[in-house]
């Protein structure tokens, strides 16, 4: 049955839930990713947080005082991110709606200090290793600082001899990653934040990922930590939708005083309306997923979190092991974390894994292609969750099979002259009609679909300038997101 937009009588309970059943049908099955969706394995943990959300109905996460239980359990979750990650006497924290969230409030706060310091008359900086998440880049676009690019060792590590040369009265904030997203490394963070401090320079600490994990990892392996007690780190951000296994999105930030934390508020008391005050970018928010947090942390306690975690620890180490018995497949780096970089072998007649992305997907997998940028390899990320470390075999089977496939398919990549022909193209000057071309050049449908095979578009894009590359994008995503 067709669905109208709106329809002119209402549906049934019954026909609307049909319909959205069969709207999902098309869905990735997030029981099979390795990105996207953090599955815990247990149902407890899943019904639990449903019944929480829906426990948030009718609150407004706008005002706490006229609904106490937010700013409850908000404090609730930020006390029990401060008793896993350290900090000062004074550190306080914020609820956001994801690490994205996170991170801008975090560039946000940092910009206002150093405007507070230096005046308007200047951009500040942002001192960014390039495996830090583009949230960051898109922090320094919205907020209008100056990107500088630290490379990374060849470990995928910031460089700390090139933060300390970066940094200058210009520098409003330095990022650091525990781990990195894209290959699953943590930064040198004891040396970059001491640097940062040196200078009186705010350092933040990317937990996004790991903040609800890498504590219990590094304590049963015998690491020391990496959190706020790091002399240095003035914030950090951590995401219970990751890690802490609640829906999205909720993440917290955490600020070693309270001072630092208001540079990220805003009030406005001018306007003829009701006094407002906000601690996130939102004003009007739901507090559903905070709440489904709330009752996931108390579920599992400690003990709980614990074992998740090194169970999905267990499962990237051992994942990590199969890959390298693989031909043709090997890992990129050794996970520093739940994280794992898989790269193929670079042999002319061996498997291409933007291949064996393609070959996974034919058998339900979902392996998250990802570019050779900064120096790495092109590779396949996978974020290993207790739930898909329960699944180990059942992964390395569909990664063999699937690198049997591409063997002998040869390498994905472009013609020369197309990818040559890119490097010449000034995004400046591409109309609208232009972008429609390069997309259908590229291999979209242009009107939002996506081909079963992806690894031409794949290996398109990488050999292409990151500009280009973002107007293609934009413009998928215009078709994607366009009304029938």
């Amino acid at each position: 049955m067709a669905v109208p937009p709106l329809p002119e009588q209402g549906m049934t309970a019954a026909d609307i839930q049909a319909a959205l059943l069969r709207l999902r049908a098309r869905d990735l099955d997030f029981t099979k990713a390795t990105s996207y969706h953090f599955e815990s394995g247990s149902r407890d943990v899943h019904e639990v947080a449903v019944a929480a959300a829906a426990t948030a109905w009718g609150r407004n996460g706008l005002d706490p005082t006229a609904f106490p239980s937010v700013s409850d359990i908000e404090n609730d979750l930020v006390a029990a991110a401060i008793d896993l990650h350290g900090g000062p006497p004074g550190t306080v924290g914020t609820v956001t709606s994801g690490g994205t969230e996170s991170c801008l409030l975090a560039v946000l706060g940092a910009r206002e200090r150093w405007r507070e310091r230096y005046g308007r008359d200047r951009r500040p900086e942002l001192v960014l290793p390039i495996t830090a998440h583009s949230a960051f880049r898109k922090a320094a676009h919205l907020f209008d600082l100056d990107v500088v690019d630290i490379p990374v060792t060849p470990d995928f590590r910031a460089d700390p001899a090139a933060v300390a040369a970066a940094l200058s009265d210009r520098t409003a904030l330095v990022v650091v990653s525990a781990p990195s997203y894209a290959h699953g490394v943590i930064d040198p963070v004891a040396e970059v934040a001491a640097l940062a401090a040196e200078h009186d320079i705010l350092c933040h600490l990317d937990l996004c990922i790991g903040g609800w994990a890498l504590p219990f990892i590094l304590a049963a392996e015998g690491r020391p930590p990496v959190d706020l007690s790091v002399a240095g780190v003035t914030s950090a951000s951590m995401d219970l939708h990751k890690y802490g296994y609640a829906p999205k999105g909720v993440s917290i930030l955490l600020n070693s005083d309270a001072k630092l934390r208001s540079y990220q508020w805003f009030a406005d008391a001018a306007w003829p309306g009701y006094p407002l005050v906000n601690n996130t970018l939102l004003s009007s928010r739901s507090v559903a997923p905070a709440a489904s947090a709330w009752a996931v942390l108390h579920l599992l306690g400690r003990e709980g979190l614990r074992d998740l975690a090194l169970r999905a620890r267990a499962g990237t180490l051992e994942l990590a092991a199969g890959v390298e018995e693989i031909p043709g497949l090997r890992v990129a780096v050794p996970p520093d974390a739940t994280l794992l970089c898989v790269a193929d072998t670079a042999e002319p007649d061996g498997p291409d894994v933007r291949i064996v992305a393609d070959e996974a997907k034919k058998l339900g997998w979902s392996f998250q292609v990802q570019p050779a940028r900064g120096g790495g390899p092109t590779n396949l990320h996978l974020s290993v969750s207790a739930g898909i470390a329960e699944r180990v075999e059942e992964v390395l089977d569909v990664l063999r099979q699937a690198t049997a496939a591409a063997w002998g398919q040869g390498r994905a990549d472009p013609d020369p002259q197309l990818a040559a022909a890119t490097q010449a193209i000034d995004v400046a000057d591409l109309d609208d009609a232009a972008v429609a071309s390069l997309v259908q050049v590229a291999g979209f449908s242009g009107e939002g679909g996506l081909p079963d095979e992806m690894a031409g578009i794949f290996a398109l894009m990488e050999a292409s300038p990151p500009p280009l590359v973002e107007v293609l994008l934009k413009a998928v995503f215009a078709e994607v997101y366009r009304t029938a």
